[in-house]
């Protein structure tokens, strides 16, 4: 604390007042009694700021360096994640070209197969059809030939009988001399 001195108003005959003259005399003995203690106190007062403003700067200073190796760490930590990011994108892009790789490969390996399969099966129709139609016509061809020998043989059994037959006129004759002679049998029998 600095030792002031009070403002004094001047009276109007141009002395100092008495209340002024009595503070000044109090400062002073004040500052006798107690000025050692309140110099010493301002001594403390001031090592003691000093101190903490010390200190303060000192802990702003731990605190930022602490900070600065906290944000290298965060900025360090970061940078491995963006990397790590980074790799397993490109992996599981990778993995999905590959994958579209082989679905394409796969579906055009089976389309062929399919077209293969519907090849053979209209490979197979084709020969399933031709087959009917051969044993179509073979069967038609048999019927046919069955046909004309039976009608063959029909016409050869009804000519042989037409000239084995006997006639009609030579059958009532026989009976005729048949009846005749049983008749004539009978009557000399008897």
């Amino acid at each position: 604390m600095k030792n002031e001195q009070p403002a004094t108003a001047t009276r109007p005959d141009g002395k100092a007042p008495v209340d002024d003259l009595a503070g000044a005399s109090l400062e002073k003995v004040r500052d006798i009694l107690f000025g050692a203690q309140v110099r010493d106190a301002d001594r403390r007062f001031g090592r003691l700021e000093d101190r903490i403003n010390k200190e303060s700067a000192d802990l702003k200073e731990d605190v930022r360096k602490r900070l600065g190796v906290l944000e290298q760490f965060v900025k360090r930590e970061l940078e491995s994640l963006a990397e790590r990011i980074k790799a397993e994108h490109e992996a599981r892009t990778d993995a999905d070209k590959d994958l579209s790789r082989e679905l394409r490969d796969q579906t055009k390996a089976a389309e062929k197969k399919f077209g293969q399969i519907d090849d053979q099966l209209a490979r197979v129709q084709r020969e399933l059809r031709q087959q009917l139609l051969d044993a179509q016509q073979k069967l038609g061809d048999d019927i046919q030939r069955q046909s004309q020998d039976n009608l063959a043989r029909l016409a050869s059994e009804a000519s042989e009988l037409r000239t084995e037959k006997v006639d009609r006129s030579a059958l009532a004759a026989m009976l005729t001399e048949l009846a005749m002679r049983l008749t004539s049998e009978l009557t000399s029998e008897k």
